[in-house]
């Protein structure tokens, strides 16, 4: 089996961005692939290092997510960044094959630095942590969208680049292009925590519909009868996903027969009924707190061992063994 690695920052409970954009591709991979799947603390310390108090509770409820919507411990290892220290080992080898210009160049560090204010040496060096979590599972594929690609092609050129000094030592990770869908949030725009938009994976029936009740739609259909533009709506957007016979809600939309309030019933119960059997597990896994814990144990072992095997040949290579 080819190896896949892929991981997420611990933000706590997902939403339906989350899923579609990521979980519920990996459900699909873990059974084509050696699945490695990463809850990476240390990347999130980029931007929150001041703030890690609840950074343990936001882990564990990512872990059941990642458990609700179907991953299998059985068949991917589920593990913390930070219980397998050679991410951080083969980091630090990695940061001395890159310079200073070809980080400050890349789009996410300069979107960031501007917009966030950050300006850290961490932050500077995520690109590289990042490509050490690829390299040292030797991972051959890493499934992302294409506003993802540059990050893995640095990876790919830190493992060319290993490989012409130090010999054949790790793969050369491509990119495995998934077809991410748009999911608009509340407001129209990309769903995303902090934008305050959000619909978690968590979120009972009674609030996703409160929250459904409050959504964007064409702002040029104020009231029923008013001719609608589904193609332009947020909301038909989720229906496109969450509505089996989406495409009959289009002639009603645009002749005004159809209103925004019954759209936003129909979406609601559709959505509501996709998500039950995940919220039903997911109650159940809240309820065994050791169990979750068990999983993210036995991931990291898994992980360790995978590491420890890559990180092996990484120091005989590079001449890093003295007795």
């Amino acid at each position: 089996m080819k190896t896949i690695l892929s991981g997420m920052q611990p933000t706590g409970y997902l939403h339906l961005g989350n899923y579609e954009g990521a979980l519920k591709n990996w459900v699909t991979l873990q059974d084509k692939y050696e699945m490695y799947l990463c809850v990476v603390d240390w990347h999130s310390l980029t931007a929150e290092y001041e703030n890690t108090g609840d950074l343990k509770d936001k882990v564990f409820q990512m872990a059941v997510d990642f458990l609700a919507g179907g991953l299998d411990p059985e068949k991917c290892a589920i593990f913390i960044q930070s219980e397998v220290k050679e991410h951080a080992e083969l980091h630090l080898l990695l940061s001395m094959l890159v310079t200073v210009p070809t980080l400050t160049r890349l789009p996410t560090y300069v979107e960031k630095k501007n917009d966030q204010g950050l300006d850290t040496y961490g932050f500077l060096g995520y690109p590289v942590l990042q490509a050490a979590d690829i390299l040292v599972y030797n991972a051959d594929y890493v499934p992302v969208g294409k506003d993802q690609e540059k990050h893995i092609w640095l990876a790919a050129d830190l493992a060319k680049r290993f490989n012409n000094l130090y010999g054949p030592t790790i793969n050369e990770p491509q990119v495995l292009l998934t077809e991410i869908p748009t999911i608009p949030g509340l407001d129209g725009r990309k769903m995303s925590k902090s934008l305050n938009n959000e619909i978690a994976l968590a979120a009972d029936e009674e609030e996703t519909a409160k929250k459904l009740k409050r959504m964007f739609t064409d702002p040029e259909k104020l009231r029923k009868g008013d001719p609608g533009r589904p193609e332009i709506c947020p909301l038909y957007l989720l229906h496109r996903i969450y509505t089996p016979d989406h495409e009959d809600i289009v002639a009603p939309c645009k002749s005004g027969e159809l209103g925004c309030v019954d759209c936003k019933k129909r979406l609601t119960v559709n959505l509501n009924e996709r998500l039950a059997p995940i919220r039903e597990k997911r109650k159940k896994l809240v309820e065994k707190p050791d169990y979750v814990i068990d999983v993210l144990k036995d991931g990291a072992i898994r992980a360790r061992r995978k590491a420890a095997e890559t990180m092996a040949k990484v120091r005989d290579n590079m001449k890093l063994k003295y007795y």
